[in-house]
């Protein structure tokens, strides 16, 4: 095997793509920057305690593990930077109010998450921390679609779930940690033959609704046959209101809006509303987010948070072809004059390129256009 091939799913970026992927970067973070969240940048290393504390269970089997030679103790490759980011929150920030902070960086996954996946993400996203209302839920999401607008994705269906839904009935039945797993992976599934199994010892009011989860699936009038159908429990009842709420404030502002009751997606890590964001060309969500109150306890201080975060390199891969900006070739001499045109133009954002010698033959390869020619002492820039 050549010594110089990649592993499985990790992937370079070469110059056109990283230029687009880049640049897609710091757009986003300028969208995050003037709506008032706060850049963190966390390390690349942790110690597996503080990666798989609270919200980090769910990412054990993702994250790459090795020693560290000064301690001698277990660290891990960070697998989702969300749950670094309530860390800063809870235990180094320690501010009262609501906290606005957002990220953009890479992470590392053991396994892709689909056939074409990379094992490499950049995970860019965005975290509201102090504030357990609606309101936070349905900023995050606009900020969210706003965030995807900008990348270039278009005609986005945005899937809605909440999990107090579910999490209510298994505590109204008072059901073990066993069967609640395995009521998750049906409901997940949609497996309706295994729910009906599963729930057979089961309190009828409490069996009679998580049959109906997997039937909940539509628009916002199946919110309003839920709140008929399900158990009449306050935690239910509010959460189908404030899905309600979600549904009237995002409405215009994404193509088409589903919620989906059975949804669960990342139960053990959300406590509230969950979302996922599809468009055409991708095969999987380019977006997914959800309310998380519960996660800052494990870091010595609970506090009610919600986001979302998207993989910049799966939805670049999806948009047209990038292509390098023409540049100007500028000849190799030290005169004055010729320095300060060349510095004159990349201050107004051109591209210059200087031709070191020898290698005129290979002139192509520098991309450039135009080129810098002088006449009667003056450089002037002309086409080539």
């Amino acid at each position: 095997m050549r010594n110089w091939l990649l592993p499985e799913y990790i992937e370079d970026i070469l110059p056109a793509e990283a230029l687009r992927v880049e640049g897609l970067r710091w757009q986003l973070l300028e969208l995050f920057r003037v709506h008032g969240y706060q850049v963190v940048i966390p390390p690349l290393l942790e110690y597996v305690e503080s990666l798989l504390t609270g919200t980090g269970h769910d990412m054990d089997i993702r994250t790459f593990k090795l020693v560290d030679q000064l301690s001698g103790r277990l660290m891990g490759v960070r697998a989702d930077i969300t749950p670094q980011v309530a860390r800063i929150d809870a235990h180094l920030l320690n501010r009262q109010g609501v906290a606005r902070l957002c990220y953009a960086a890479s992470v590392l996954h053991t396994l892709p998450t689909g056939i074409a996946g990379s094992r490499e993400p950049l995970q860019v996203g965005a975290e509201i921390y102090g504030h357990p209302g609606l309101e936070s839920d349905i900023e995050i999401q606009q900020l969210m679609l706003k965030a995807l607008k900008l990348a270039g994705v278009g005609n986005v269906h945005l899937n809605v779930g909440h999990v107090a839904i579910f999490r209510s009935l298994i505590q109204e039945a008072r059901i073990g940690a066993e069967t609640e797993a395995e009521l998750f992976r049906a409901l997940q599934a949609k497996d309706v033959a295994a729910l009906k199994e599963l729930t057979l010892s089961l309190p009828t009011v409490v069996r009679e609704a998580l049959l109906l989860l997997p039937e909940m699936y539509g628009d916002a009038e199946m919110l309003d046959v839920a709140m008929k159908k399900l158990p009449d429990h306050p935690a239910i009842r509010q959460a189908l209101a404030d899905l309600r709420s979600l549904a009237e404030r995002l409405a215009g502002s994404v193509s088409s809006l589903c919620f989906d009751l059975s949804d669960l997606r990342g139960y053990h890590y959300h406590s509230g509303i969950v979302f996922a964001a599809y468009a055409q060309g991708w095969a999987d969500a380019v977006a997914l987010g959800g309310r998380y109150d519960e996660v800052g306890l494990a870091f010595g201080r609970a506090r009610p948070a919600t986001g979302f975060s998207l993989d910049l390199r799966e939805i670049s891969t999806a948009l047209p072809a990038a292509e390098l900006p023409k540049g100007i070739l500028a000849p190799f001499s030290g005169a004055n004059s010729l320095r300060e045109k060349v510095d004159a133009l990349r201050n107004q954002g051109e591209v210059v390129v200087v031709e070191l010698p020898g290698h005129q033959a290979n002139r192509a390869d520098l991309n450039c256009d135009r080129m810098l020619v002088e006449k009667n002492g003056v450089w002037e820039v002309l086409k080539i």
